[in-house]
């Protein structure tokens, strides 16, 4: 099966991006459809899942975002994770991205996969890592970078209670899927 972008115009740019293509593509019974589509084009993105070894806790991020603010909230519970620099690779995004919001060194994070967040409206990929650490691995304060008018504050999720988050607390779907591979890979099955 085959497609063709015909055109492809930014429509709107003002920190992230609206595209607006004309496309064709074919279809499951041998046809082939043109149609006009929109993608929110933000970049790429890394996210790490952390197991601070000498606590048995996950690091979670609690920041507000605005966009849940539409379904009434503000404040999330995720892994840590940010926006992929122009000619930067996921390895030194999540690297950076670790230090600035929880203030922790990491070696050699694992990249575990990638995936699409949106892929009927966005063209974002997330570059997906996990990590392990130690208390001592704390470095710097974290919390963000001011400059960026980033507060976010840190939250040690507990192994045995990472279920009950999922199902109770956690909304974020990068922070679902991580919790969701550890439970499946890391812990023993009983």
């Amino acid at each position: 099966m085959q497609y063709t972008v015909h055109t492809q115009e930014e429509v709107f740019n003002n920190h992230y991006k609206m595209l607006k293509a004309t496309i064709s593509y074919d279809t499951f019974s041998g046809d082939t459809i043109t149609v006009d589509r929109f993608a929110f084009h933000r970049g790429d993105s890394a996210a790490i899942l952390i197991l601070e070894k000498d606590t048995e806790s996950i690091l979670l991020t609690k920041q507000f975002r605005y966009p849940t603010t539409q379904h009434g909230h503000g404040w999330l519970h995720e892994i840590p994770a940010g926006s992929i620099e122009e000619d930067e690779c996921p390895l030194t995004c999540i690297t950076r991205e670790t230090e600035e919001e929880t203030g922790y060194k990491v070696f050699q994070p694992e990249q575990i996969f990638s995936f699409y967040t949106s892929p009927g409206g966005a063209t974002e990929k997330c570059y997906l890592f996990y990590t392990e650490v130690s208390s001592k691995d704390k470095t710097s304060k974290g919390g963000g970078v001011s400059s960026e008018k980033e507060d976010i504050k840190i939250i040690k999720l507990p192994i045995a209670e990472i279920a009950t988050w999922i199902s109770e607390k956690i909304i974020d779907a990068k922070t679902i899927i991580a919790l969701q591979w550890f439970l499946n890979t890391k812990l023993p099955k009983k």
